[in-house]
């Protein structure tokens, strides 16, 4: 399974593509790929936001569902889904409304 994931342009915030093909500030909010069609309709559609100059560093990521959560398989992915690990008062993890993906 994959999800997109960006960083949006504006503010650099770690984004990822949600089944409406908003860019949502949240992992639970992506849309996961289950085979390689959906893979490359995610693909097209981050490379028409990196062409609008909407995203940055668009990327596929694996990720797992670990009780009912989407779960980045990669160190790096749970941190940009979760927020900076130096400090808890920053980031994501800062927002009560925001769930973490750690």
């Amino acid at each position: 399974m994959k999800i997109l994931t960006a960083n949006r342009l504006t503010d650099g915030e770690a984004v990822w593509l949600a089944s409406d093909h908003s860019w949502a500030e949240t992992i639970q909010a992506a849309e996961i790929a289950r085979d390689k069609a959906t893979e490359e309709k995610l693909e097209r559609a981050g490379r028409a936001a990196f062409l609008k100059n909407e995203v940055v560093d668009v990327d596929l990521v694996d990720v797992e569902i670990v009780d009912g959560a989407i779960r980045p398989l990669r160190l790096r992915e749970r941190i940009r889904a979760a927020g900076p690990t130096n400090r808890r008062d920053h980031g994501k993890q800062a927002r009560p409304e925001i769930a973490t993906a750690a």
